[in-house]
Formats: structure tokens, sequence, C-alpha cells
């Protein structure tokens, strides 16, 4: 009789526990009504809560050029309503823009949206030069709202933050970031992806005067397309980048200014589709548990734009091994964002680009997110290649994968930057056989251990072929 007691008081219990709040979905958007197509979302919550929705609305389904207008909705009760679409930016045929992304100083409470600008060439045709009225110049050009959305003035920064001998650039479409730790607390960082020398790089935009001026920081590529940073727990950047079939990551110590340790992330499967990746806790202090913890949107699969999963990072981004599936058939892009009442909104392209989907939902739908106190399973490599001379080898090949295929360590690799420096971050600590490979060289393979939380110093010799 006790034992039969207990065990019903134990399924009482269970029974009464508070189910998760379910996903709550609507439709923002449908292709047809009020324009054929809407696509590339943007989302942001503003300094006094209101939550803003930005994406193209697009005569046909094709990029720049075309005369696409940017267009709105905001909401002010964390996304349960939404009010009237309206238009933002729109000009006479053949000029239009396109690809937002939002940007919210917490200190001015400036709203920034920025898009590209075209006329007669898109990405792939814009020619070099950096000319504001050259209308064979893809421009990249920034609306700012000092009223929490409702009206925007327009600006131009092509000549700021584009380098003349670059073709096309634009800005990578979804949420840009504002630093909150270190030396760069206070700027703004807006990613971009940049065309030069007939291949795709990412560079970031930042400014540190609540966005009067801008400069650009240094490419970081090829191979990087749509990209996007956030910050982690001590302040470094990751750059999380669009790429088949895995995303592809790399580092900043300089606020944006420059990036290293560019790699495929293996962890992250995907079909080169835009993503997102923000904050779980955005205001949480250096170095603590909170700070850790990174939630990302993509559609997980190799091929096919489709499966648009979340996923959950507790140790900045070196694990993930919490996700769920927001939407099992097609879907595309994706941009996620926390909302003044704690819970997340995510705003998504559905089926094949028919519809701009709406998504809230909280941790408990997630499964209640990370433990009380992650632990910190992660190291940092840094190192330089030298010849047997002690000369640096730039653009030198190094690699690292794990002894053990079993240990569930996974490889990664770099090229040495014009110093011959390369820069690890989020690494997994254990045994790496190391390769060092350089044209003109013999190559180099050696065993390194790699200890967490500590600086790794890693130097790799390579020897003239005779």
């Amino acid at each position: 009789m006790v034992t039969r007691t207990l065990l019903i008081l134990a399924l009482t219990a269970v029974l009464l526990q508070p189910a998760a709040a379910p996903l709550a979905e609507q439709d923002l958007a449908t292709a047809g009504a009020g324009s054929p197509f809407y696509r590339i979302p943007a989302l942001a919550v503003t300094t006094n809560g209101t939550l803003l929705a930005a994406y193209d609305a697009r005569p046909t389904l094709g990029d720049l050029p075309s005369p696409i207008a940017l267009v709105m909705r905001r909401s002010i009760d964390n996304g349960r309503t939404w009010l009237p679409q309206f238009v933002v930016r729109q000009e006479q045929a053949p000029e239009g823009f396109g690809d937002p992304s939002l940007i919210v100083d917490r200190v001015t409470g400036r709203v920034f949206l920025f898009h590209a600008a075209g006329w007669n060439q898109g990405f792939f045709g814009s020619h070099t030069g950096n000319r504001h009225d050259d209308p064979d110049v893809l421009q990249a050009d920034v609306s700012y709202s000092d009223d929490d959305g409702l009206t925007w003035t327009h600006r131009r920064i092509t000549s700021q933050i584009k380098d003349p001998a670059w073709g096309g650039i634009f800005a990578s479409s979804g949420q840009g970031i504002q630093l909150r730790y270190g030396p760069h607390a206070g700027r703004l960082v807006q990613q971009y992806v940049v065309r030069f020398e007939g291949q795709n790089w990412a560079a970031s935009a930042y400014s540190d005067d609540h966005g009067d001026t801008w400069r650009m920081g240094r490419l970081v590529g090829p191979d990087a397309d749509e990209n996007k940073s956030v910050e982690l727990s001590d302040g470094t950047l990751m750059l999380n980048i669009r790429a088949k079939p895995f995303r592809k990551v790399a580092f900043s110590r300089d606020g944006g200014q420059s990036w290293t340790g560019l790699r495929d992330e293996v962890q992250l499967i995907d079909p080169a589709n835009n993503a997102s990746v923000i904050r779980l806790y955005p205001e949480a202090p250096t170095g603590t548990p909170e700070a850790r913890q990174l939630l990302f949107s993509n559609t997980e699969s190799r091929d096919r734009r489709e499966n648009l999963t979340l996923r959950l990072s507790c140790d900045d981004g070196a694990t993930w091994p919490i996700r769920k599936v927001v939407e099992p058939a097609g879907a595309s892009y994706s941009t996620l964002a926390r909302l003044a009442d704690g819970r997340f909104g995510l705003l998504y392209e559905r089926g094949s680009v028919d519809r701009l989907v709406f998504a809230a939902f909280d941790l408990d739908w997630l499964g209640g997110g990370c433990p009380q106190s992650p632990a910190v399973v992660t190291a940092q490599i840094r190192g330089r290649v030298f010849d047997e001379y002690g000369a640096s080898i730039p653009d030198a090949s190094v690699a690292f994968e794990p002894v053990d295929p079993a240990s569930g360590l996974t490889s990664f690799g770099s090229v040495t930057d014009s110093r011959g420096r390369f820069d690890f971050i989020g690494i997994r600590p254990g045994t790496y056989r190391v390769t060092g490979k350089a044209l003109g060289f013999e190559t180099t393979v050696f065993i390194e251990d790699v200890v967490a939380e500590e600086d790794n110093n890693v130097t790799v010799v390579v020897r003239r072929q005779r």
C-alpha cells in the first residue's frame, strides 16, 4: 500500500508540472498579398521593447538589380500582434533596395537598417569603384530611425567602407551587433559580403561613434558568403559563415577589425544558406555561465533548404548539444532576436519562400536551456610557421587531426596570414596530429597535446625542398 501511494503521488506530481508553452507562429507576409514576393528577413528589438521586422518586397524572386522595396512591420506586444506593413524605402525602377539588416544602439536608442542599393548591377555584376552616383556600382546604404522605427532617414556609406578595388558588396541580412565587453564596448558591427578577385569574402563594417562614421575591417576568406558575428563570454567575436556542407567559423580579438582561424564547423551542417546566431543572455556579465550561451538557427541539411533547426551552445559555440526542429519541410533564411519579455523570436522564410513566418518560444519549449554551471571545455591555439632559418611563411596550410578517431574530436585547419600566424579558438582539448604544408617546402607532421583553458603556443617548422 505504501509503494502504491508513493507511485500515485509521484505520477500526480509529474502530471501537475506545467507543460512548456507551445511554439507560437503567425504569417507576417504572404506572396501575392501586397507584393508578388517577400524575402530576406531582419529582426531586432528597440530599447523601448518594440519589435521590428524588415524584409524585401520583390516583384520577382530575383536579387538586385530589381525595383525591390524595403518594408517593415512593428509589434509593441512582443510579437503577439503586429501593426500593418509599411514602406521604409522605395523608388522608381530600375532603382531598388534589398537585403536588410538591423542594429540597435543601446546607448542612443537609434536603430540602423543596413541594405544594398542598385540600379544597373547586382552583387556579381557590380563594377569596382566607390562613387556614390555610379549606377554600375552596388551601393552600401544605411537608414536610421530615432522613433522606434516609425520614420527613417537614408544615408550612403559606400565610400567609407568599400575599397575601390572590390566589386560587389552587401550587408549580410538579419541583424548586426553592438559589443558589450572590453576596449571596444559600444562598437556597432555589421557583417558584409565582398566580391574580390572573383571570389566571396567576409568583412566587418564597424563604428565607434554611434554610427556617425563607418570603417571596414580586413577581408577573411575566400569562400565566405553571408555571415553573422556574435560576442563570446571573453569579448572575442565569433564569425559564423554560410557554406556547404558545413558552416565555417573564424574569430576576432580586435572587435571585428581582423579575423583568424577560418575553419569548417563540422557540428553545423548547412546547404549554403543564411542563418542566425545570438547571445542567449545579451546582458550577462563577461565570463559568467550565462555569457557563454548561444542560440543558432539554420536549415540543417547538406543539400536542401529544409529542416529549420534551433541549436543551443553552453560553451561559447564549442559544442551544440541541444537542438529542436522548428520546420521539417522547406525553409530558407532565418533570423533570431531575444524579445523584451524574455522569450525569443524567429523570423524565417517558409516553403518555397512563399511566406515569412514569425515564431515565438521560450527556453522550456527548447528543452529548458543549459545546466546551471556548464563546464568550460575549450582551448585556444596560437602559432606561427617558420622555415629552418626562422623566416615566417605566409599562406602555409596548418591542419590539426585527432590522433584517436574514436575520441570525438574534430579536425580543423587554416592558412597562415602575411606574418605566418595562425589562431584557433573554441577547440576541444586533446591530442592532435599537426600537419604543416607550404609550396616549395617539405611536409611537417608532429603530435601536439592541446590543454583546456590555456593558450597553446604551437610552432611549425617546414624545411625547403631539396
